[in-house]
């Protein structure tokens, strides 16, 4: 069977059609890919402009809506086929993409269109193959929206500078363990860091966390933070389809090579860092 990502992707396309009223959950769509649950949305909506529970979604309510306008079928049942047990969720779910409840939809006999919109070339950025060491962190968790992880950075700022141990720190790194389009802003988990030796004993009130060694697909992007998204969109969905790579069981972080406090925006050196198999 070939892995290709190409291969992955159409594999996961037809079991979704072919299994409408089964579990399509992202567990289950990541198994049949046979790709890391930790990034196989990630790659996947990068890839394809949209989240797997959009297509999902897109692909059930239009053949929903090919059963309606072709068939007499009762509307309970043409819910139960695609997936939806209640009917209320299912008349929900169609008005909101059709605009009009489905009773209404067979009654004016519309058009189906299967149309997704485009998506736009990712911008090019330098990726490098490394084969790196494990990383000893120590540091502080955060939980929501990740443009706050700054919050966690400025606690674990005093706490380093206020117990002196700057001189054995190796640099700051934040890791990611979710995907934004995927869990909930308030359930987004973090870990705002600085390398420190594996001997180092973790001080009291941090915690230590490590992240493991071996080949890594590290993305250098230049500017402000703000416009990270458009690297990690051309790490998953440009550089990684073409590598012949597989990510690992690991979540990506980022290392941070300067810092807000004495460079431009546009200065800013970020590596992202994706573990391989």
């Amino acid at each position: 069977m070939s892995n290709s990502y190409e291969t992955r992707l159409l594999r996961v396309i037809d079991h979704i059609f072919a299994n409408l009223d089964g579990d399509l959950s992202l567990d289950a769509l990541a198994d049949v890919a046979a790709m890391s649950r930790f990034h196989w949305h990630r790659v996947y909506r990068a890839m394809t402009g949209e989240t797997c529970a959009q297509t999902v979604r897109r692909i059930r309510l239009h053949v929903a809506a090919s059963e309606l306008a072709r068939t007499d079928a009762p509307v309970d049942r043409i819910a139960r086929q695609v997936g939806y047990d209640d009917r209320d969720s299912f008349a929900r779910a169609f008005q909101s993409i059709y605009g009009m409840t489905p009773i209404a939809f067979r009654a004016r006999g519309v058009p189906t269109p299967f149309v997704k919109q485009k998506k736009d070339p990712a911008t090019m950025y330098p990726v490098k193959i490394q084969d790196l060491p494990a990383r000893h962190l120590i540091g502080l968790p955060h939980q929501g929206a990740y443009f706050r992880i700054s919050e966690a950075f400025s606690r674990l700022d005093v706490t380093i500078a206020a117990r002196g141990l700057y001189p054995q720190t190796r640099g700051m790194i934040a890791v990611f363990y979710d995907d934004i389009s995927v869990v909930a802003e308030p359930d987004l988990r973090s870990f705002a860091a600085f390398e420190v030796a594996p001997d180092l004993p973790c001080p009291e009130g941090l915690e230590s966390r490590d992240l493991p060694g071996g080949p890594q697909a590290v993305l250098t992007y230049r500017g402000p933070y703000a416009n990270l998204p458009s690297a990690y969109d051309y790490l998953f969905g440009t550089w990684l389809p073409s590598s012949g790579r597989d990510p690992a069981e690991a979540p990506s972080y980022e290392k941070y090579l300067n810092t807000p406090m004495d460079t431009a925006p546009e200065d800013l050196l970020t590596e992202i860092h994706l573990p391989l198999v």
